[in-house]
């Protein structure tokens, strides 16, 4: 799969996580591709931290309204029945555990569930946003990214980079499987045929644990 495929790949599997009234917030990057893959009769509300519900999917090409955009300035679409709000009112919906899941993209994540995400090695960077009350508020955390980083695992037996979260993340979901995280360590619950497991193993730091129940990864 080319880089393309692969975000399309993952956002189309998380999307299948989400439940049919739930309140879900969209990182910025792969995460707002999610949007675009709700299955059929699943009707989620989905929040962006800058003052919004009712996030839609991402407008056509040349039908962008600058005036709408999610909280990584891209342009979104809203959905009818949509709500504009300042950002107190938008960080006590996150922050009085009313959301009830995020999706974010991370840097590395560690199999103790620890969460690295805002601070790329080398670049100057604003911050972490609202990731960090993001993670502490949110009922689910679903990390959505590519396995690796230029070969590099990104899924570690612990975090070399700062951390956004201690111990908030509940499901890593990425182009060769979807990992859950347990007390015991990472399990890989799905993987996707197009790599073997011990390939899964050789791109993973962190020791994966297999499920008894391993099924077959689809999007």
């Amino acid at each position: 799969m080319d880089s393309k495929n692969i975000k399309e790949f993952i956002a189309k599997r998380v999307a299948k996580e989400l439940k049919d009234g739930d309140v879900v917030n969209l990182g910025i990057g792969l995460p707002t591709m999610v949007a675009n893959y709700l299955p059929e009769g699943i009707n989620v509300v989905f929040q962006s931290e800058n003052g919004f519900v009712g996030l839609g999917s991402v407008p056509e090409e040349g039908k962008e309204d600058k005036d709408i955009v999610n909280a990584g300035g891209q342009p979104v679409t809203v959905v009818k029945g949509a709500a504009f709000f300042d950002s107190a009112t938008s960080f006590g919906i996150i922050r009085g555990g009313h959301v009830d899941a995020t999706v974010l993209g991370s840097l590395e994540v560690d199999e103790k569930g620890n969460l690295a995400n805002f601070m790329v090695p080398g670049k100057m960077v604003p911050g972490m946003g609202g990731a960090m009350d993001l993670v502490s508020g949110a009922k689910k955390v679903i990390i959505a990214m590519t396995h690796t980083a230029k070969g590099a695992p990104k899924i570690l037996k612990e975090c070399t980079l700062p951390l956004t979260a201690v111990g908030k993340v509940s499901l890593i979901i990425t182009e060769m499987g979807v990992m859950e995280i347990k007390d015991k360590g990472i399990v890989l619950k799905e993987y996707n045929p197009e790599y073997t497991v011990e390939q899964i193993r050789a791109a993973t730091e962190a020791e994966l644990i297999t499920d008894e129940n391993l099924k077959v990864m689809e999007a």
